[in-house]
């Protein structure tokens, strides 16, 4: 049997050649499912989410609109919600940017093809390792990785222009809030452990402005102002 010709017999279709494709409709899709930021749909289309989930899960990199596991009970988001955030997050090119839940280093990615230096938060080690050195392997330099507690923030760096929380919490953080320029954006699921909405709280001086999205399912955010270790 012959080997697979790329276009016009150009030659043998790669892996790369397929990731390239899938990562292509992906944001077509996203496109017609209503994100409307160009910038945002570039990012996404220029990150290869393939490196970041499992190798048995790369086939549903792209063509699954739905969470992987990525271990340690943790996933990384579906693209949908990952555009969804970071659209409404409106990072500009000249913002500092702060991400609670490293995770497989995803979202952290495609948050530093827009900011000018993103700061992500995790709390378990192993993870923000990983996703460091998936970071670092794609070259991007922008993006410091901590570990600690998420819903404290990451006070030294503070203050942020945007806020994006990829774990649920019972309530808005009040430590997040306050590490907000006037103006920011924290992007943040609030609920209970079963169901949660997704929100946008901009903050305006001492208070903040809330608009929900849509309604979400996200793991539960652990810490001092979120949930508690063992009541997930």
């Amino acid at each position: 049997m012959g080997r697979a010709l790329g276009a016009r017999g150009a030659g043998p279709v790669t892996s790369a050649d397929r990731h390239a494709y899938r990562r292509q409709r992906m944001v077509e899709l996203l496109r017609h499912g209503g994100v409307a930021d160009e910038r945002v749909l570039a990012a996404m289309a220029e990150v290869p989410r393939h490196q970041f989930v499992p190798p048995s899960y790369r086939n549903q990199a792209y063509s699954e609109d739905v969470s992987i596991n990525i271990g340690d009970g943790q996933t990384i988001s579906q693209p949908r919600v990952v555009a969804l955030m970071t659209e409404a997050a409106r990072v500009e090119p000249d913002n500092r940017v702060l991400e609670i839940g490293t995770g497989s280093g995803y979202q952290a990615a495609v948050l530093a093809k827009l900011a000018r230096f993103v700061f992500t938060v995790e709390r378990i080690p192993s993870l923000a390792r990983a996703a460091k050195q998936r970071l670092d392997s794609l070259g991007i330099e922008n993006v410091s990785v901590k570990v600690m507690d998420g819903t404290l923030g990451w006070s030294s760096q503070a203050p942020y222009d945007a806020i994006l929380v990829t774990a649920a919490a019972p309530e808005f953080p009040q430590p997040l809030l306050e590490q907000l320029v006037d103006g920011g954006r924290l992007v943040i699921p609030v609920g209970s452990l079963e169901s949660q909405a997704l929100w946008v709280a901009e903050r305006r001086g001492d208070r903040a402005r809330r608009r929900q999205l849509q309604n979400a399912c996200f793991v539960p955010l652990i810490g001092r102002h979120g949930w508690q270790e063992g009541n997930q």
